[in-house]
């Protein structure tokens, strides 16, 4: 007779060869069986192991078997559950699943494998709602917690090894590929973080978190129709969740229905005036509809609901025009003292106080604050400079003058998108505001668009390089290149509500790819952004930017940042003479007549005086410089940045011979 003590050593030793050898452990469940019939354990394991091989017959046989003489374990039901399914037998899977967390509300698998199984039988609510359950109870192994730390302590390359270890041996783990999107968007890799979603939502359709994330994701491509469906799921499950309802209401701003998005957030703060990220919501879309006032009182009721608010003060700051008080001053102080202020609120602290010295010309003091937020910061991103000097090599390599005279005729001949380039702070958005008061022209917002279309190119790689880019480029046919006009002209279509001829496509950061929407767009209006590169470098370091710009921390990276842009701007300047209209930002305060009509002319529109007017314009705006935009021209701070000269040696020595090639 075996004891009951050798028969759980055999079992631990049997359950060893589950994945490796599963007939030798049915051979050595069978063996206790036949010396101890009863053994629940011994039985669990004989049927695992011939739904492994394979057997799901048998694997129901024999856990039916336990399960008639009445006991009911929710390790056996579970198990149960899976030989149903194995055999085809989708409703007994579910009754017995069903049962399995009614007797273990806490059976984290359990909830796992009936989530899947209510998601086959189409019920998407209970799917969903048996997911939350799983990950509420779910215990994170050690692998993924060293990978949190990894990111967390900025170790991108270390995070992805640990990951990639973890996915060898358990492919399905839907918790490290949502940490693997983390990686790639640190990188600013959407296509890859894009693809990791997506195949969590494919494993875990009920994963809430990954789901969330995919609809930021969309949210920052501007793909909102998308973005809304999956909210509309995840709040079918949680529909008061601030998360979801908050980003809601930025696709309503997206999508144009402003009054749609201010409903929403003033039901919000009806619902939560204590909780402090609901009024910073709601002074940010106050913001961006241009009513400031109401802005700064919903941004201080954030304050009041959390005395030293990093949030409100960062948001306060980000209006440009706010005056902090004396009491502010001494609000943040005093938070930054204290111990559990950390990461992104101290940095949010130290940036608005940056501000706050700068406004009472304190610029020592302000300096101080700008340094510490930006090396804090910096030591969040990955960033490097390295990549954009390869884009702009190889776009100089291939997208030459050789390129455009082999592909005359290419393209569409369309005129109807403007695009407004440039560095970010480089007056972009006054531009933007000032044509978009002409009758011929639609304003719009930073639009994706373009370089959607671009990543589009590789995004079914498996590593989708900027070499392998560029290869894409080089073999577009005359064909493809027509279409991708076309593909661009509808997606752009949805921003275009007013039926003007022109639109305006501003994103700073297209300048990258440039070649790119000259071959799409031969004869389409390009209009370069500038400012001198100190002012609109140390405009990017006291900026803290709520994505992206991840070169904008460094003042040396910036000032290579900036070297790569201006090279490449002077590149087309050779090959494409006049094909690129420059504006340069301090020229435009001082005689804006004048330039506007430089600019309408190149642009092929005739004068409006309505244009110099742009202040009146009451047109959202959601760039951080939304309140600047809505004021009269001024001067006063053209050569603001002057005040920090002493402190700016590393970005005016990377930026090299390019600053004294900026006119005076």
């Amino acid at each position: 007779m075996i004891s009951s003590a050798t028969a759980d050593l055999e079992l631990i030793r049997a359950s060893q060869l589950l994945e490796s050898d599963p007939a030798a452990a049915a051979r050595a469940a069978s063996e206790i069986l036949a010396l101890l019939p009863g053994h629940l354990e011994a039985n669990l394991l004989l049927a695992t192991a011939c739904r492994n091989l394979g057997e799901a017959g048998t694997a129901v046989s024999v856990l039916e078997q336990v399960t008639a003489t009445g006991t009911e374990v929710p390790a056996i039901l579970l198990e149960l559950g899976r030989a149903y399914v194995a055999a085809g037998r989708a409703a007994e899977a579910l009754r017995a699943l069903e049962k399995a967390v009614a007797l273990d509300p806490g059976f984290a698998d359990a909830w796992r494998e009936l989530a899947a199984q209510r998601f086959l039988a189409g019920d998407t609510r209970g799917g969903d709602e048996a997911y939350d359950r799983y990950t509420r109870l779910w215990h994170q192994p050690q692998e993924l917690t060293d990978a949190v730390k990894a990111l967390a302590d900025n170790r991108v390359d270390a995070a992805e090894q640990i990951l990639h270890r973890r996915l060898q041996h358990s492919p399905h783990d839907v918790a490290a590929l949502r940490l693997l999107t983390e990686v790639a968007l640190q990188r600013e890799d959407e296509i890859r973080a894009e693809r990791y979603l997506r195949q969590c939502l494919a494993l875990a359709p009920g994963f809430a978190a990954a789901r969330h994330n995919l609809a930021q994701l969309l949210y920052y491509k501007q793909q909102i129709a998308e973005m809304m469906g999956h909210l509309e799921r995840l709040l079918a499950t949680q529909p008061q969740n601030i998360n979801y309802l908050g980003l809601k209401a930025h696709g309503f701003r997206q999508l144009g229905r402003n009054e749609e998005a201010l409903a929403l957030v003033e039901e919000l703060v009806a619902e939560h005036p204590s909780e402090e990220q609901v009024w910073i919501l709601y002074g940010t879309v106050l913001r961006e509809i241009g009513q400031q006032a109401r802005a700064v009182e919903a941004f201080r009721r954030g304050i009041a609901v959390r005395a030293g608010s990093p949030g409100a003060y960062a948001s306060l700051a980000n209006l440009k025009t706010y005056r902090f008080e004396d009491r502010d001053l001494q609000a943040m102080q005093e938070q930054l003292a204290l111990p559990g202020i950390r990461g992104l609120e101290r940095v949010q602290l130290e940036f608005a106080l940056g501000t706050a010295w700068e406004d009472r010309r304190e610029f020592a003091k302000s300096f101080e604050h700008y340094v510490r937020g930006n090396s804090l910061q910096r030591a969040t991103v990955y960033y490097d400079p390295g990549f954009v000097t390869e884009r702009v090599q190889r776009t100089r390599a291939l997208f030459d003058a050789k390129f455009f005279a082999e592909r005359d005729g290419w393209g569409s001949e369309r005129t109807d998108p403007i695009f407004i380039v440039g560095l970010p702070r480089s007056g972009s958005t006054l531009l933007e505001q000032m044509l978009a008061c002409h009758s011929q022209v639609e304003g719009t917002r930073e639009l994706a668009d373009l370089p959607s279309l671009a990543l589009e190119l590789v995004a079914d790689l498996e590593t989708p390089t900027q070499a392998a880019l560029f290869e894409k480029f080089a073999a577009l046919s005359r064909t493809e290149v027509a279409t991708l006009a076309e593909r661009y002209l509808r997606s752009t279509s949805a921003n275009r509500r007013l039926g003007k001829a022109r639109f305006i496509d501003k994103l700073p950061g297209n300048w990258s790819i440039l070649g790119f929407a000259l071959l799409l767009f031969p004869r389409a209006s390009i209009i370069d952004a500038r400012r001198h590169p100190m002012a609109s470098g140390f405009s990017c370091y006291k900026q803290l930017f709520a994505r992206g710009q991840q070169f904008a921390y460094d003042l040396r990276e910036i000032g290579l940042f900036s070297r790569d842009y201006a090279t490449l701007m002077r590149h087309f300047d050779e090959i494409l003479p006049g094909r690129v209209q420059r504006a340069h930002y301090e020229k435009v305060v001082q005689d804006p007549e004048g330039q506007l009509r430089q600019i309408l002319a190149y642009c092929d529109l005739p004068f409006e005086g309505e244009c110099l007017r742009f202040h009146e314009n009451r047109r959202p705006v959601s760039t951080l410089s939304s309140e600047q935009v809505r004021q009269p021209l001024y001067t006063e701070s053209l050569d603001h940045w002057r005040n920090y000269d002493q402190w700016l040696g590393p970005l005016r020595d990377a930026l090299g011979e390019s600053v004294g090639e900026y006119p005076d």
